[in-house]
């Protein structure tokens, strides 16, 4: 495909120093982290439409009933 991407120097020098590492070419690294990242911010889009669909049906608990459960983890984990 042959996009040129313009990349900071730090994150270049970084980038340089893990292919060094890990005797991956910057490339791949450079691809692995976009792919990270796109996956990442596609499932936060996808948890937020579901969060705000669940609210727009009013199907949450209350704060009240939220922190209750977390002092029970809280017992649990103690």
């Amino acid at each position: 495909m042959g996009t040129i991407l313009t990349i900071k120097n730090d994150l270049v020098k970084r980038l340089e120093a893990l292919a060094k590492a890990t005797h991956q070419s910057k490339s791949s690294l450079a691809s692995q982290a976009i792919e990270e990242f796109l996956t990442v911010q596609k499932w936060h889009i996808q948890a937020i439409k579901e969060g705000i669909a669940a609210a727009d049906k009013e199907d949450f608990v209350s704060h009240e009933e939220a922190i209750a459960e977390l002092k029970r983890w809280g017992k649990r984990a103690s």
